[in-house]
C-alpha cells in the first residue's frame, strides 16, 4: 500500500509540471500576437534630414579679393610671409569639423584695425519628429531674437519678413526687409551715412538720432534675398575713450546650416566713425559669396 501511494504522488507531480510547461508555451505564443497590432499603430515616419552633411573649410571659404576689401591693411603688409599668414586667418577651435567650424582675421592698417570672423554651424536634429531644417530654424530665430532688431518705422505696410513659421521661408530675388519704399542697402545711392535718405527725417548726429547711427535703410533689419532667411545688425560702440568701433553682423540660414559673419572696424583717430554703408556693403557681398559656397 505504501508503494502504491508513492507512485500515485509521483504521477501527479509530473502531470502538474507538464501542465505548467504547456501553459508557458501558450503564453509565449500569445505575446507576439498581442504586440503586433500595437507596434504597427505606433510606427512613425522620420522627419526629413537636412540638405548638408559636411561644412566648407572656413579659412579657405573667404577669397583674397574679399579679404582685400574687408581688411584694407592686408595689402599694406610689406613682408610676403606675414601677408600670406594674414590671408590664411586663424581657424576656430572645434571638435567636429562636420558640425561647427569658423575662422578669424585681424589686420591693422594706418587708419584702422579690422576684424572679420566667419562661422558655419550644421544643425542635426536628434528628434525623429523634428527635421534638421526646423531645428536649424529654431537656432536662427534664437539668434535673431537675441539681436533685438528694431521694428521697421515709417511704413504703411507690415515688414516683408516677420518671424518665420517654417523652414521654407526663403524667397530669392527679394529685397532687404526695411521700411516701405526704401531700396536695398546694396543699391543705396548714398555712401555717406550722415545723409538724409528716404525714411530718415534728419541727418545722423542731429536731434532724434544717435551720432553715427545708420540712416533709415541701413538700420538693423531682416533680409529677404539671402539664404532661406537672414538678418543684418549694425552696432556702434561709443562706450570707450578711443575711437568708436562699429560691428556689422550678418546671420543667414540655408537649409540646416546657419552662417554667422561678424565684421568690426575701429579707426585709429579719435572721433572717427566707421562708414555704416561701406561696411554693410562689404559684409553683404561676402555673405552672398558664402551662400554660393554652400551651394544654397
Amino acid at each position: 500500500m505504501q508503494r502504491k501511494a508513492y507512485v500515485t504522488g509521483t504521477a501527479a507531480l509530473l502531470a502538474a509540471l507538464l501542465a505548467g510547461c504547456t501553459g508557458g508555451a501558450q503564453d509565449d505564443g500569445a505575446n507576439p500576437d498581442d504586440a503586433n497590432p500595437g507596434g504597427a499603430g505606433t510606427a512613425t515616419v522620420a522627419a526629413q534630414p537636412g540638405k548638408y552633411r559636411t561644412l566648407p573649410e572656413p579659412c579657405g571659404a573667404v577669397g583674397h579679393d574679399a579679404l582685400d576689401s574687408l581688411l584694407p591693411g592686408i595689402q599694406q603688409i610689406t613682408d610676403p610671409a606675414q601677408r600670406d599668414q594674414a590671408y590664411q586667418g586663424e581657424a576656430a577651435l572645434t571638435y567636429d569639423t562636420d558640425r561647427k567650424v569658423g575662422c578669424h582675421w585681424k589686420v591693422e592698417s594706418a587708419g584702422a584695425t579690422d576684424h572679420l570672423s566667419v562661422d558655419f554651424e550644421r544643425v542635426v536634429s536628434y528628434d525623429n519628429t523634428v527635421s534638421d531644417d526646423d531645428q536649424a530654424q529654431k537656432l536662427y530665430l534664437e539668434k535673431q531674437t537675441a539681436a533685438d532688431l528694431p521694428a521697421p518705422s515709417g511704413s504703411s505696410s507690415p515688414p516683408t519678413s516677420p518671424t518665420p513659421t517654417s523652414s521654407a521661408t526663403g524667397s530669392p530675388g527679394g529685397a532687404a526687409s526695411s521700411p516701405a519704399s526704401d531700396p536695398s542697402s546694396k543699391s543705396s545711392a548714398s555712401a555717406d551715412p550722415s545723409g538724409s535718405p528716404s525714411g530718415s527725417s534728419a541727418p545722423s548726429g542731429s536731434a532724434g538720432a544717435a551720432p553715427g547711427a545708420p540712416p533709415g535703410e541701413l538700420q538693423p533689419r531682416t533680409l529677404a534675398d539671402l539664404g532661406d532667411e537672414a538678418y543684418l545688425d549694425d552696432q556702434l560702440d561709443t562706450s570707450g575713450s578711443t575711437a568708436e568701433q562699429r560691428t556689422v553682423t550678418v546671420v543667414f540660414r540655408t537649409s540646416n546650416v546657419v552662417v554667422t559673419l561678424q565684421y568690426e572696424e575701429q579707426p585709429t583717430a579719435t572721433g572717427t566713425v566707421p562708414d555704416s554703408k561701406e561696411m554693410q556693403d562689404r559684409a553683404l557681398n561676402l555673405a552672398s559669396q558664402l551662400a554660393d559656397t554652400l551651394g544654397g
